[in-house]
């Protein structure tokens, strides 16, 4: 028989003359009517140390538990959780890009199961290819993700991130095609601000700049470990967690501060066709 447990991120505790209250794993508390149920028993219940065993009342609070995807069984997370094993033919993940963001990248995803290798750009994608992660610490030139854009055409995931000063754009990661691509990003971009022919002017180049703005490790680890987090749910199929959808998702990392905010996105449909006019 199977012993359930609190999953991780998720504690129960007791309020003095209110019962229990649960906190989820966003921080959020929720007050627990245990009924006619013993709270001390709950919580030993819920701690996995005790059997189910012939109390109902017990056992619906651990089912009610368990459908808020807030228990484990046996070691295995319930929904949202994140000990899934990286399946072996999305192992193989190609890195392009600057070092100071593709070495410790690297070291996350082998810890996470992958199998990162470097890369260089314009060089033929391997048929065994799962996924290609390209991190600029700097604008992107442009055209340069223009062929990169397709891979998702080809069933090979395609997720980047650069830098534009002292912010940092981490765009969700396209695996199909109709995901958004880089393409879209500047496009949707330039239609949501009003200084769209300066943005374009700075993206084309030449730049003027001071001092150069150099990554900190702090902030090198940081958008790292989001690039990291972001392949690790596409590749063991996570279900999304946060309040926008991962691949509907534009992370804005602020490296003064190490503030990320998050944006919603959308793929840009292609341009209709004008109708020919018979003359």
């Amino acid at each position: 028989m199977s012993r359930s447990q609190l999953a991780p991120g998720v504690e129960v505790v007791a309020v003095d003359g209110r019962g229990l209250a649960v906190r989820t794993p966003d921080g959020e508390f929720f007050r627990v009517n245990t009924g006619r149920a013993d709270a001390d028993a709950l919580r030993s219940r819920l701690t996995g140390t005790d059997l189910p065993g012939a109390d109902g009342e017990l056992d619906r609070l651990v089912a009610a538990f368990a459908a808020a995807g807030y228990l484990t069984e046996d070691g295995t997370p319930a929904a949202g959780g994140r000990s899934a094993e990286w399946p072996a033919e999305r192992r193989p993940v190609l890195l392009l890009g600057d070092p100071v963001l593709t070495e410790p990248l690297t070291r996350l995803l082998r810890a996470g199961g992958a199998a990162p290798r470097p890369g260089t750009p314009g060089e033929p994608i391997a048929p065994d290819v799962a996924a290609v992660v390209w991190c600029l610490d700097g604008p992107v030139p442009p055209g340069l993700w223009d062929d990169a854009d397709r891979l998702p055409e080809r069933g090979v995931a395609w997720l980047r991130c650069h830098r534009e000063g002292w912010q940092a754009y981490i765009e969700p990661v396209a695996a199909v095609a109709g995901d958004v691509t880089s393409a879209h990003l500047r496009a949707r971009r330039l239609a949501a601000t009003p200084a769209h022919r300066e943005l374009a002017a700075y993206w084309n180049g030449p730049r003027t700049g001071g001092a150069p703005v150099r990554l900190t490790a702090p902030a090198a680890a940081l958008l790292a470990a989001l690039l990291a987090d972001d392949l690790t749910r596409w590749a063991t199929d996570a279900p999304d967690t946060g309040a926008l959808p991962a691949r509907r998702r534009l992370r804005r990392v602020d490296l003064r501060t190490l503030t990320v905010t998050e944006h919603p996105v959308l793929p840009v449909p292609d341009v209709a066709r004008l109708p020919v006019t018979a003359r």
